[in-house]
């Protein structure tokens, strides 16, 4: 019973590895097209140039969270299954286990690693374009919200491997 209400409030090791995982992609898949997009734009015009770069941004963020969530999805049941199925072989019975407890907490594990997956890869995608809300609102240049863009990035690429370091046992700092 204890396992049970933990297992509701707390994020087991297969979600975290998802979180950053998906976060860590989405950061740096964003990122790119954040870049690719600035350069592409030049120096056009100020509010325009931010806005293809948002619109972009979040598109690509967006497009590839849903890639992950099904990613991960069908990478998370193909294994769970895959396992149960040998529990059942070792059982001798097929199906032995199917409309088990086990069976839906595999089933819990299979969608919550993609909703996580997905909603972290979606969340690091809109780092990198925070900084160009602010091009029309504070009236800030493009190449300042594109230097931020990365320097943020950069920080949460740290922050993110200083904390594997720290789950690691590594150095924190060499991690980061």
């Amino acid at each position: 019973m204890k396992g049970e209400s933990e297992g509701g409030n707390k994020i087991d090791k297969s979600q975290k590895r998802y979180l950053v995982r998906g976060f860590i992609d989405g950061l740096l898949s964003t990122l790119g097209a954040v870049i690719g997009a600035s350069a592409a734009i030049g120096t056009s015009s100020g509010a325009s140039a931010a806005s293809v770069i948002l619109s972009a941004g979040v598109g690509a963020g967006i497009a590839n969270g849903l890639s992950n969530v099904l990613a991960a999805f069908m990478g998370e049941k193909l294994v769970l299954v895959r396992r149960l199925e040998e529990v059942e072989r070792a059982m001798l019975e097929e199906e032995a286990l199917r409309k088990s407890r086990v069976a839906d907490e595999i089933h819990q594990k299979i969608v919550s690693g993609g909703v996580v997956d997905g909603l972290a890869t979606m969340g690091g995608a809109m780092v990198p374009v925070l900084p160009f809300i602010f091009v029309p609102l504070l009236a800030i240049e493009e190449t300042i919200a594109l230097y931020s863009s990365i320097l943020i990035s950069l920080i949460f690429f740290f922050v993110f491997g200083g904390y594997i370091g720290k789950i690691s046992r590594e150095s924190v700092i060499f991690s980061g």
